[in-house]
């Protein structure tokens, strides 16, 4: 008698007979939806005669408010990737707006930056001896160093800044980052964003903003999202601190310290904060170190971080998303968000269409719904009340959670409390 092997199918290979599915690389994917979202923007911009939309002046500008958001986002993918919730960063995007003041005030601005970090990195050092060897909850702590950072900054700027400026809210005028342009290609984007021409002209002015009047701030931060991907997925070091946010009692049993790894995490996470809070400092066009300054956007970064499910390029995306809401709102007011509405109407019966080919009959329904909706409210309205117009950021940031909550996968571990040897 003969053993007959018979094929089965594979969750990975599929069916016998039948090629592989081949999926596209991240990049990939990431550059599909790049140039998905600026042709929503382009035909928004024309149909609702909105230039604004797709202008540099637009892209600057979010490109500056983008930063500590993605600076925030990325401090919570170190922490989180650890097993570490950090509801904490906002406290440390302020220890490290007045970080950067003080700091700058006496050495200049790189000087600010590094002492944002150094009190960004305390913040982080606090939650960690709290949660990792206290046991702290861990939004417990986070909660307790958003206190403590608005708190101990209200009280350095009453000791230290009140004599020189007057004011114990803000600090004395500190220098700020120059800026630099690629003024051959900012120059030729500017003609062709001149000249009018559909989806070239707008793919022209996103570029142009930015390329033009960048700082080396912005540099660096843009050049930590891949660094970030490279140190915590292609080194022996990130595979053992993702390893304690996925399994801290496995890893420990492979020699791993789990302790050190979550240390290590919430230090670069605070660092990364505090620069954050520096970028609201030290860009130009920027405010001074002024009391309330964050205006929620360590919360905001932790959202943009969750929106792209705990991976550097998703953060990237949605930071870039709610900086450029928050941008639009700046340099187009009212009517400007109003046709980004506009936009989104186009986007979700895009949605829609896609879902019917589906045959998912709830979501197609749901696109439908919110598409309706979104129209009556750009069709009702001239421009939006302007007591709502700063909160564009906050809208969007629940949108998108609420839109993205049924595709995420975090750490499996995060949250979880964790002693040494429990595994035992």
């Amino acid at each position: 008698m003969t053993n007959t092997v018979i094929d089965s199918p594979s969750p990975v290979t599929g069916p016998p007979g039948r090629a592989p599915k081949r999926r596209l690389p991240g990049w990939a994917r990431a550059a599909l939806w790049a140039a998905a979202a600026v042709g929503v923007v382009s035909i928004a911009s024309y149909a609702t005669d909105m230039p604004v939309l797709t202008s540099s002046n637009t892209a600057n500008t979010a490109l500056r408010l983008a930063l500590p958001i993605l600076l925030a986002a990325l401090g919570g993918l170190w922490a989180e990737r650890a097993g570490v919730i950090n509801i904490g960063l906002e406290g440390m995007l302020i220890l490290g707006t007045w970080g950067a003041a003080w700091g700058a005030y006496h050495g200049g601005v790189w000087a600010g930056l590094l002492a944002a970090i150094v009190f960004g990195a305390l913040g982080g050092l606090l939650h960690a001896v709290a949660t990792v060897t206290f046991n702290v909850n861990h939004i417990v702590s986070g909660v307790a160093i958003n206190l403590l950072g608005l708190g101990l900054t209200k009280y350095l700027a009453n000791l230290i800044f009140e004599p020189i400026s007057g004011n114990p809210r803000q600090s004395p005028p500190v220098p700020k980052f120059d800026t630099y342009s690629a003024t051959f290609l900012s120059d030729w984007l500017g003609d062709l964003e001149d000249a009018q021409r559909v989806v070239l002209s707008d793919v022209a002015g996103l570029l142009r903003g930015l390329v033009t009047q960048v700082t080396p701030l912005a540099m660096l931060a843009v050049l930590l999202v891949p660094l970030s991907y490279l140190v915590l997925w292609r080194t022996r070091f990130g595979l053992r601190l993702r390893s304690c946010g996925e399994n801290p009692v496995a890893a420990e049993s492979l020699g791993v310290n789990v302790y050190l790894h979550k240390y290590s995490a919430l230090v670069v996470s605070g660092g990364l904060a505090g620069m954050g809070g520096a970028s609201l400092v030290l860009l130009p066009g920027g405010a001074d170190y002024l009391e309330g300054q964050t205006n929620g956007r360590g919360f905001i970064g932790l959202a943009a971080m969750i929106f792209g499910n705990w991976r550097p390029g998703g953060l990237l995306g949605g930071a870039a998303l709610f900086g450029y809401a928050d941008g639009l709102q700046l340099s187009g007011g009212g009517e400007a968000v109003l046709g980004l509405l506009y936009g989104v109407v186009i986007l979700l019966l895009v949605i829609l269409v896609v879902q019917v080919v589906r045959r998912k009959w709830v979501p197609a329904l749901l696109a439908a719904a919110g598409a309706g909706i979104l129209y009556y409210v750009y069709w009702a309205n001239d421009e939006l009340p302007r007591d709502l117009i700063p909160y564009t950021a906050h809208f969007v940031t629940l949108i998108v959670l609420a839109v993205s909550a049924q595709n995420l996968r975090p750490p499996r571990s995060i949250g979880r409390q964790y002693r040494r040897g429990e595994g035992d």
